[in-house]
Parts: structure tokens; sequence; C-alpha cells
């Protein structure tokens, strides 16, 4: 895949067409190709910074969502984690650029996530560690996953 460049906006600041892209995306992905219907479209995304890469065609090929959790005033969240082409590195490549801008630009001293189960070890990868039992989301088993920001590590 060519080398995109990774969009990082703030809701109101999404193209409609930016916009229908991401949900297009996480539904394929999330309801569709995991067969589970479940409420996308939380309220969530209007405080969040989006973060995306496009293919050529402005269609999403990766993107999430990273916002304050509202009840940790020092925590962001990541989350909506879509790729909707695998092996190629755009999975690692936006999750890192998210955690980056929570750092950066939110200015975060921990990250926290709900990951599917099967995909803890790529969360790991990045630096996140497990922080819960499983629980069920929608019907898929998940965890808790939690990391500390860099600048927090250096103090």
């Amino acid at each position: 895949m060519t080398d995109y460049e990774v969009r990082c906006k703030h809701f109101d600041e999404l193209t409609l067409r930016e916009l229908y892209e991401i949900l297009k995306a996480r539904q394929d992905v999330f309801v569709v190709e995991q067969n589970c219907p479940y409420l996308d479209m939380d309220g969530k995304d209007y405080d969040s910074l989006h973060l995306f890469i496009c293919r050529e065609d402005g269609s999403v090929a990766a993107c999430l969502r990273v916002f304050h959790k509202p009840d940790e005033p020092h925590t962001a969240q990541l989350g909506r984690i879509v790729t909707t082409e695998r092996g190629c590195g755009l999975g690692r490549r936006i999750l890192h650029e998210g955690v980056l801008t929570a750092e950066n630009v939110l200015n975060a001293e921990e990250l926290y996530l709900e990951a599917q189960q099967y995909a803890i070890g790529f969360y790991q990868k990045e630096g996140f560690a497990v922080t819960s039992d499983v629980f069920l989301e929608d019907g898929i088993p998940h965890v808790e996953m939690r990391k500390r920001c860099l600048r927090q590590l250096k103090e």
C-alpha cells in the first residue's frame, strides 16, 4: 500500500465525505464482518479527535477516535480502532499515531482502551497491558488495557 498520510481532525472539522467514510469503515468491520449489530453512534464522536488514513479514492483504510475519558480527567481513551486492509501495517500505524495524539495533543498521562480479546497481542506491541478480566461487550469477549504515557514514565 502506498504511504498515505494520517489525518487528524476534530469531529466538527470532518467533511461530510470523511465522516461518511469513517462510519462506513466502522460498519464494514464491526457490524458486517464481525456480524455484530451494535450502537456505533454513541455520542462520543462529537468530542473526539478522529485519526484516519484514506485511499486515493477517498475511502478509509484505517481509523480510530481518541477523547478524554469522562471519569478520568488525565486519561485519554482510544476506540473504534479499525483497519479494512490487514497485514500491511495500517493498524500498527494508526494505533501509534493515536497514542502520539493522545500524549501530545490531549496531554494524557495515561491511555485506556477496550480490546477484543483476540487482539490483545496487537495492543501489547504498542505497550498496553491488560488491566481487567474478560468481559462481554456486544457479545464479544473484551479486556480493558492501559498504558502510561512516555512523559509520565520519565518522571
